[in-house]
């Protein structure tokens, strides 16, 4: 066993492209009630590269080991664990800087995970969650009932695609690029636009002029505006991402004359006021969707470590057509 770990990090905010850096460091020696989990595979999210440009709803405090998410297999265990042993796969715990090769944590802050798909199980935490709660925390949705939603080939937008259809949701999902049309119908949407400006224009003649009741956005910038203006008198606009960089627009007379909601969401506010019972509900039936294969990703790439640079342009490049993933220990 090497007496040394690799980790990315930073010393500062900015690029990412250029402020993350892989460094080798001493091997920690495990507490008592800790663990050690060789990391399998840790993702690549649009929210972790905010976090390193400093733009974040949080900063950590600096220096910082990047990820914010993953999976793992145990290799040590110092003391009693419940629960835990030597071989099992473990979610990583959330916000510990996971683009390492091993975490070591208390042992309790680890998840046990069912064998499976490493690849779709490393990207449990954050994306299939807040698709869910998109879906069910802001207004009632019934079988037949439309939803439109922007960045939907995203990975929160494939696994709202998947959920809605298991509810029987019909969904319009808006993407940059032509490409990435026919894998979002593939995946079972209902209608895939481009955005542009006459989107809400298109949307009526795609479904027929069908009241919009929810909509699911990732862009901000003139997107979250078309969005708005395709809902129904009295919709839900949620908005839970910045892809463009921009603020968020939409015209006055939309928003007063059509009644629009808006709304905002972040997974890390749920956690806070979620309880127990709430999170363990909210992720059971995931995890076993995700483990048995009927809720997934797209995966694009899966990157080394050593390669950081090139994963974090290609990332945000937005040029892809599914999850960018790290893979610590090798691919």
């Amino acid at each position: 066993m090497s007496e040394t770990v690799k980790q990315v990090v930073y010393s500062e905010f900015g690029d990412p492209t250029k402020v993350l850096s892989l460094e080798d460091v001493a091997r920690e020696v495990l507490e008592p009630g800790q663990a050690r989990a060789n990391v399998l595979r840790s993702p690549i999210n649009p929210s972790d590269l905010i976090q390193v440009s400093g733009n974040y709803g949080v900063r950590p405090p600096l220096p910082a080991i990047a990820g914010n998410e993953g999976i793992g297999r145990v290799t040590e265990v110092n003391g009693e664990a419940r629960g835990l042993s030597v071989g099992q796969l473990v979610l990583l715990p959330a916000g510990v800087g996971t683009w390492r090769s091993e975490v070591v944590a208390s042992a309790g802050a680890f998840v046990p995970m069912p064998e499976g798909d490493v690849d779709q199980l490393s990207m449990m935490m954050v994306n299939p969650a807040t698709a869910q709660l998109l879906l069910t925390d802001f207004i009632a949705l019934a079988e037949g009932d439309w939803i439109i939603q922007s960045a939907a080939n995203s990975a929160v937008g494939t696994y709202v695609v998947q959920l809605a259809r298991g509810m029987g949701v019909k969904t319009v999902c808006v993407v940059r690029r032509e490409s990435a049309v026919q894998g979002l119908l593939d995946q079972g949407a209902d209608v895939v636009l481009v955005d542009g400006p006459d989107l809400v224009k298109r949307v009526k003649q795609a479904t027929g002029g069908a009241k919009m009741k929810l909509a699911l956005d990732a862009v901000a910038g003139d997107t979250f505006g078309r969005l708005g203006e395709s809902l129904e008198v009295g919709g839900t606009l949620v908005n839970y991402g910045a892809m463009s960089n921009e603020a968020a627009s939409m015209q006055a007379g939309a928003m007063i004359f059509r009644d629009v909601r808006v709304r905002g969401f972040w997974l890390v506010n749920w956690f806070e006021h979620a309880s127990k019972e709430e999170r363990m509900a909210t992720y059971g039936a995931l995890t076993k969707a995700v483990a048995m294969g009927t809720l997934h990703a797209p995966i694009d790439r899966v990157f080394s470590l050593e390669d950081i640079s090139e994963a974090a342009r290609y990332t945000w490049a937005g040029e892809r057509s599914g999850k960018v993933l790290l893979a610590p220990n090798g691919i």
